[in-house]
């Protein structure tokens, strides 16, 4: 029996982006804010967020994360933040000096609970730097609690590694005053092999960050701000203009995937069964499909079932941050939604070019 991989990516082929590389060479421009990574986030600004804000690429999303927790950053000693998200959220808060404490999550959206985030608000007072919610799996966030964090002078740093693309333009998104960081990286659904993008509603804030990633460089070369080197390179630009012109064929692929899971999911009765979907999505541009298995059961158990089908799956956020032997020792709420979650969660196959009859063999294995 064929198997079926976790994930197959599919950056765009060499001949979409030759032209853009013809330019490279015209131009002998190969990183430093050339023409083409200045098209690539004039593009995005445009066709993305309606030309609100302002938006600047860097070299990957983590670098984005602390790029902006530095920039955004309050005197304090905490970064709050859920422990169900990738490490690099945590890790870009111990590289800016802060120490990482936890918020559990919600078991609907499996984003930060805001009830528990604001009792710890107010325990720590003036001890929290900076708040960094994660858009889970793509998913939206209530951004309208964000803002309200923003004008009470709470810095937010929103990590939304898999969220560029999650709906056709980012509405929900524009004008946000805080940071939003995107993960260009080459398994994301805008994927260019690594890469990243900040925006923000906030253009001053943009404008520092665009100095920070470029070692703090005034016009006049001289280093007057904290600062690295986190620039896109021109060829990294090329493969993203190339992508941008075939993303939403790209998006639709993604989409079609998800509701296919989603009609699999019913026709095989695995609610039923004590299954779930992650809540509050729509249509979502997956990276993967996350889905939990019944409460009595655990993840590990259907990873082994899978692959002793020829089917590869995950485990993202299994073990979460907390469990994780750099992050053990920090502080947090209860995380008693995290540890259901973790324990039960799923990352089921998506690529662009997977087919029907995949995903019905990868979710009836599951019901079998």
């Amino acid at each position: 029996m064929k198997e079926i991989p976790f994930l197959r990516p599919l950056v765009v082929l060499k001949e979409a982006y030759q032209g853009y590389l013809a330019e490279i060479d015209a131009t002998r421009m190969y990183s430093n804010n050339g023409p083409l990574n200045k098209r690539l986030e004039e593009r995005i600004l445009q066709e993305y967020f309606g030309n609100m804000g302002a938006d600047v690429t860097v070299n990957n999303a983590t670098t984005g994360l602390v790029l902006s927790i530095a920039q955004m950053k309050r005197p304090g000693k905490y970064a709050l933040m859920p422990s169900f998200t990738f490490a690099a959220t945590p890790l870009s808060a111990l590289w800016c000096g802060l120490e990482p404490y936890f918020i559990d999550i919600k078991p609907g959206d499996w984003c930060m609970d805001e009830e528990l985030l604001e009792e710890a608000l107010q325990l720590l007072g003036d001890d929290v730097a900076v708040v960094i919610p994660y858009a889970t799996f793509g998913t939206e966030l209530n951004l309208s609690y964000y803002e309200s964090l923003l004008h009470r002078n709470i810095p937010v740093v929103v990590d939304a590694a898999s969220s560029f693309g999650s709906t056709k333009e980012q509405h929900h998104l524009r004008g946000f005053g805080g940071a939003v960081v995107y993960s260009f990286h080459a398994t994301k659904s805008f994927g260019i092999g690594e890469g990243g993008l900040i925006y923000s509603g906030d253009t001053d804030l943009v404008r520092n960050l665009r100095q920070s990633s470029n070692f703090g460089f005034s016009e006049e070369r001289e280093s007057n701000k904290l600062g690295l080197n986190g620039k896109m390179s021109e060829y990294t630009a090329a493969i993203g203009l190339a992508t941008l012109d075939v993303f939403h064929e790209k998006i639709a692929n993604r989409e079609r995937v998800g509701e296919w899971y989603r009609k699999a999911v019913g026709k095989h009765k695995l609610s039923e069964a004590g299954w779930r979907v992650q809540e509050g999505i729509s249509k979502v541009a997956y990276q993967f499909f996350p889905i939990l298995c019944p409460p009595h059961h655990e993840n590990n158990h259907y990873i082994e079932k899978l692959l002793n089908s020829g089917i590869q799956a995950r485990t993202y956020f299994s073990p979460p941050c907390h469990r994780q032997k750099m992050f053990q020792h920090h502080p947090s709420t209860r995380l008693t939604v995290t540890e259901d979650i973790s324990r039960r969660i799923l990352s089921l196959p998506v690529w662009e070019d997977i087919k029907l009859h995949q995903i019905q063999r990868i979710v009836k294995c599951l019901a079998e």
